[in-house]
């Protein structure tokens, strides 16, 4: 299998994701919260490069003033860019601008 690429911005926002589930929603249990990184963690391992963000931070910068998207979207749109991959989104404002600047978008 072809391992995909993102910005390494993308273990910070998992875990945040984890985090707010555990402590502020109270849906997760910390046993679980474990469990789920551990996947999470094996997941990435196996078949994500991660990228540094720093190295896409200028152009992201760039689309996030032309587009009007937040930084944190605009990065990943500027790594599908500078490897020439699909974009795996279902957000669709990320989605049309990643499209209008030539990215193909997944799903």
């Amino acid at each position: 299998m072809k391992r995909g690429f993102s910005v390494d911005h993308v273990v910070k926002e998992f875990y945040n994701a984890v985090w707010k589930a555990n402590y502020l929603f109270k849906t997760l249990d910390y046993e679980s919260m474990r469990k789920v990184l551990e996947l999470f963690n094996s997941y990435i391992e196996k078949n994500l490069i991660l990228e540094p963000e720093d190295k896409y931070i200028d152009r992201a910068l760039s689309i996030a003033l032309e587009a009007g998207i937040t930084l944190y979207d605009s990065l990943y749109i500027a790594l599908a860019l500078d490897k020439k991959t699909p974009l795996l989104t279902l957000d669709e404002k990320q989605r049309d601008i990643a499209l209008k600047l030539g990215v193909k978008v997944l799903p």
